[in-house]
């Protein structure tokens, strides 16, 4: 790894081994923070409260600059700003090459003075979602449904196995803390952000998402083996007014004409007993509430008062991405979502975070801010130092001061292993939930499951795929099955970054029913549809013979199912509304509030 020596820009040498009394693995965690602590200087504390997105190299080489991120490079980051918390952007080849990557970035951070290691997060990257701004690709890993998919198993022994899975992926490359679980409950069905969540129902989200945190965080036997979960996005980013996300300021509200605050904080309350450590408070601001109008990030009455105080949470509080910093990300302007407080400076915003009782700066690189903020009496060294305890006993407890490495080698062989995708691909085959399957005519057999060898037209299946499972035709007249399938409907929002947001209408446009129709007049018709919201999907239930949700499925796990070779076990996690009027007069903080749905939460069809 000699590649990866560097000059530190400290005015201090590296410290020698025999003078870093913190490496004594036989002392107390809380000593050796301390230990650690006294020798800091306020630099390096301020870099420890700041985690941000970063790339890495080809081929696992350390990273330049990135101007389409607008991103330092990785020696910039570690050697000048002191810092040691990163998100990984970006989907690699292979595990190896994440690893390399690792080890590099922490031979680099081994060079500065403390030598204090990396700490690498990750958005999700188990699912087939292929929204950058809530998750990223799977590349290497293990395929699995979404959140939603895997609420759609109600299997909480499934989750944890994903959990314990995914954790075991995670550190084989280097990466130890989830950016997720995400427990918000879906009651706004327009909400864009509703594929990550376990759905509408209060119960079974804390049961998953506890079953989840278990499984990433190993049980109880939280150390160098395990994952640190960050459950999101406290006290709950479901109650969105009009279902907008407060990624944008169009969606910054947050408002409750139910009166059910109290009930989005269920979820959570499953996730503190399940022992998590970190914490994501959301973007939105709480409108008509006992609370300060302002982003849950900057909200003192909801990160002390309610989070440190009534919970007893002394885990680490990182804010969502961006609340101090205008940014331009894919070539687009996109302000800080400092909601409610849009008039403060930046100086005054990180104030006003660490004042509310966060710990971390997600999505942000300026230590030197905080430095000058400290030096100016604004902020306290001490009020650094009870977050970068905090910060410090995380990689203490994951082991990352006694061996920041991992095993390139070993990473390939574990990653995508064949006995991890099988898994996924059977939690694919469990989550696709059978919503209807009627006869096809009035004395005829409903149409699934089908026979393996029938005359198969698709849309949205690769052919070669469908030839596995019957004789693949051009048109529908010559078919005995058609299998199409579709996406939810969405109305497209801005560009760049803000197109990967599925929000508006859950109405399926005029010419996709038409087209059904028209194909389900000719021949027995089953569609498929990603339902990463609950669309309106009685035109379509209307005019085909069969239809099927799925949160994230391979075209050969739904036809395992349809044609009876896997068990249809999927139940919906969320109502499916009749009519965009009922989702309109709905309250966005109450579950299963539109009135009279085409389909309940727990509702799926055996085969």
């Amino acid at each position: 790894m000699s590649d990866t020596t560097a000059t530190t820009t400290d005015a201090a040498s590296p410290a020698a081994p025999e003078s870093r009394p913190w490496l004594d693995a036989s002392l107390p965690i809380d000593e050796r923070v301390e230990l650690l602590l006294g020798e800091m200087t306020l630099e390096e504390k301020a870099g420890l409260l700041f985690q941000t997105m970063i790339t890495m190299g080809p081929d696992g080489e350390l990273a330049e600059a990135d101007p389409v991120f607008g991103l330092p490079s990785n020696r910039e980051y570690v050697l000048d700003r002191r810092m040691n918390h990163f998100n990984l952007l970006g989907v690699a080849p292979t595990a190896g090459s994440i690893a390399r990557w690792h080890n590099r970035l922490q031979e680099l951070a081994a060079s500065t003075r403390l030598g204090i290691p990396v700490t690498i997060s990750t958005d999700p990257r188990h699912s087939f979602t292929e929204n950058p701004g809530a998750a990223m690709l799977a590349g290497p890993f293990s395929q699995w449904p979404d959140a939603l998919g895997l609420a759609a198993t109600r299997d909480a022994a499934l989750v944890e196995r994903f959990g314990d899975i995914a954790r075991q992926e995670y550190t084989a490359v280097g990466i130890r803390v989830a950016l997720h679980p995400q427990v918000d409950l879906a009651t706004e069905p327009r909400w864009s952000r509703a594929l990550q969540t376990f759905g509408e129902d209060a119960e079974l989200s804390g049961e998953l998402g506890a079953a989840y945190i278990r499984g990433f965080q190993n049980g109880a036997s939280f150390g160098p083996g395990a994952v640190s979960a960050m459950v999101k996005h406290f006290p709950g980013g479901g109650p969105q007014q009009d279902g907008e996300d407060p990624h944008f300021a169009y969606g910054r509200e947050q408002v409750y004409p139910g009166g059910k605050f109290e009930l989005h904080l269920k979820p959570f309350e499953a996730a503190f007993e399940a022992g998590v450590r970190q914490v994501m408070p959301y973007y939105g601001m709480p409108v008509g509430t006992e609370h300060e109008e302002v982003g849950f990030g900057f909200n003192k009455s909801v990160l002390t008062a309610l989070l440190r105080e009534r919970y007893g949470f002394d885990g680490i509080v990182c804010t969502d991405w961006g609340l101090v910093t205008d940014a331009e990300i894919m070539g687009q302007p996109f302000p800080a979502r400092a909601w409610g407080v849009e008039h403060l400076s930046r100086e005054e915003r990180i104030v006003k975070i660490l004042d509310a009782g966060a710990d971390q700066f997600g999505g942000e690189a300026c230590p030197d801010l905080l430095v000058a903020l400290v030096a100016d009496g604004r902020i306290t060294e001490e009020r650094l130092d009870v977050s970068a305890r905090r910060l410090l006993r995380e990689k203490f407890a994951l082991g990352l001061f006694d061996d920041p490495f991992v095993d390139a080698d070993a990473a390939d062989a574990i990653v995508g292993s064949a006995e991890f995708r099988a898994a996924g691909e059977a939690a694919q085959r469990a989550a696709i939930t059978i919503l209807t399957d009627r006869a096809a005519g009035a004395a005829g057999a409903p149409v699934l499951p089908f026979a393996p060898g029938v005359r198969l037209y698709v849309e949205g299946i690769a052919a070669e795929v469908a030839a596995s499972y019957g004789e693949v035709v051009a048109t529908p007249a010559e078919a005995d099955i058609a299998v199409i399938r579709l996406q939810a409907p969405f109305e497209q929002r801005g560009q760049g970054f803000e197109s990967f947001f599925h929000a508006g209408s859950l109405d399926f446009p005029a010419d996709v029913v038409a087209h059904v129709r028209e194909v389900a007049a000719v021949v027995p018709t089953v569609v498929d549809v990603f339902l990463d919201r609950p669309a309106i999907l009685a035109p379509i239930v209307e005019a085909a013979h069969a239809v099927v949700a799925d949160w994230g499925a391979s075209p050969a796990a739904l036809l395992d199912v349809l044609t009876g070779a896997a068990e249809a076990k999927g139940r919906l996690p969320f109502d499916i509304p009749r009519s965009m009027a009922a989702v309109e007069a709905s309250r966005p903080d109450v579950p299963f509030d539109t009135a009279d749905p085409l389909f309940r939460f727990g509702h799926g069809l055996s085969l």
